[in-house]
């Protein structure tokens, strides 16, 4: 397979890739979907700049004229965050078509996570990953996310999954696909803008350097697929349970009420939590990215060193 007739790899993330350097991926869904310009725009090189302060190089991931990417240059940001969601969200599913049309695509958690294999990124930090909807029952809304993770060998260092899913369910899932979940720093599931869910994870990791261990072993195994690493959001930009709890109920019943469905649930359902909350849940999104991208950008450092 020639990537090169498909793939760029920018050439500072080419250059750290080819000496063993550390390397964390980036998603673009969250830039062109997640928040309204100029904030978007200046949260994501908010995160690179973590990511260059902790020693590793940043690669934000997208699809641009039908290329993919890893690694964006400040004008290829600026213009995913201006565009907004006239950018199309990417799926697995949706790879062929976008860059047979030469079109553009936000990376999701998935995209991203082919991307940056596709580029020998072994690290990628992001918010939440999606997983098993409210009454997936019924409507078999599971995200392709938990799929990526199953098959994929990327570990993804999020803050759980979006607290608008199911999360019994979205645990129990990634356990029948074999993924490890590990809790960093804790022994119980994150749940996105909270810290406590009152369900456990597999295992619970306290340094970067235990957790890149832990990477290294599977990949040495050569057992296939990632790792999810959940990093609760700091205690100080945690928020009320009950309150966020509320507005995800809220929420969730107007997207039924509205037919919302597909991969227009999570943009609908993250708009409105932020709307009902007054912008609180948008604050606390950004400050838990920040978070996981500074234990990538530690762990991936530990990790190139066991090369």
């Amino acid at each position: 397979m020639n990537l090169n007739a498909y793939l760029d790899v920018a050439p500072e993330v080419k250059a750290a890739i080819d000496a063993g350097k550390p390397v964390v991926a980036l998603e673009s869904t969250i830039i062109s979907h997640g928040m309204p310009y100029p904030q978007n725009v200046e949260t994501a090189l908010s995160v690179e700049k973590i990511i260059r302060d902790n020693c590793a190089v940043p690669a934000t991931t997208a699809i641009i004229h039908g290329r993919l990417k890893a690694g964006l240059s400040k004008d290829e940001i600026e213009y995913l965050g201006k565009t907004g969601q006239g950018v199309t969200k990417v799926s697995r599913r949706d790879i062929p078509m976008i860059v047979s049309k030469e079109m553009d695509g936000a990376s999701t958690v998935a995209t991203t996570m082919i991307i940056a294999a596709m580029a020998g990124i072994r690290i990628f930090a992001t918010g939440g990953i999606g997983g098993v909807h409210r009454g997936a029952q019924k409507t078999f809304d599971i995200s392709a996310d938990l799929e990526e993770l199953a098959m994929t060998p990327v570990t993804v260092v999020c803050a759980g999954a979006k607290a608008i899913l199911d999360l019994p369910l979205t645990l129990e899932y990634l356990e029948t696909k074999g993924v490890p979940v590990l809790g960093y720093q804790t022994e119980e599931l994150p749940a996105f803008y909270t810290r406590k869910s009152g369900l456990s994870v597999d295992y619970r990791v306290d340094s970067p350097k235990e957790l890149a261990k832990a990477i290294h072993v599977k990949s040495e195994l050569g057992l296939q697929g990632g790792i999810l690493v959940t990093n609760p959001i700091p205690e100080e930009f945690s928020m009320d349970t009950d309150v966020i709890n509320k507005a995800i109920d809220q929420a969730i019943a107007e997207s039924v009420e509205q037919g919302i469905h597909g991969k227009e649930t999570t943009p609908f359902l993250l708009a409105r939590v932020k709307e009902i909350t007054g912008g609180d849940s948008l604050d606390s999104n950004i400050q838990l990215v920040y978070n996981n991208a500074k234990i990538a950008a530690q762990t991936a450092v530990e990790l190139s060193s066991l090369r």
